[in-house]
């Protein structure tokens, strides 16, 4: 990965989509997907990955933190300039959901099913 990594890790959907929501119009940044935990207490915790330039990635991050602080709990974030491509392996793995901003079209869901039978 060229570009910076950032990382917003919250507890809730709403905490999190809120998140997302100001990080991507904060800064032009891109949105890579998310990744949920259900953790002790049965609370789940959504840890979205955007990418962009460095500053930019820091201005989304920050913007998508006190966004989240006013609905929720956010857990933590973080910002990796140029992570080295090792990483790509965690960043891009199974775990990782596509983005939520771009549901699957129907015909895209019939293919799979298709293509399963």
């Amino acid at each position: 990965m060229d570009k910076a990594l950032g990382l917003i890790e919250a507890i809730g959907y709403a905490t999190a989509m809120t998140a997302l929501d100001a990080a991507v119009k904060a800064a032009n940044v891109t949105f890579l997907g998310f990744e949920r935990v259900i953790g002790a207490g049965k609370k789940v915790s959504v840890t979205l990955k955007l990418e962009g330039e460095v500053a930019a990635v820091k201005a989304a991050v920050d913007a998508g933190v006190a966004a989240a602080q006013k609905v929720g709990e956010v857990l933590t974030s973080h910002v990796i300039p140029r992570p080295h491509g090792e990483l790509d392996k965690i960043i891009f793995s199974n775990e990782t959901k596509e983005s939520l901003l771009k549901p699957e079209k129907p015909e895209e869901k019939n293919k799979d099913n298709k293509k399963s039978k």
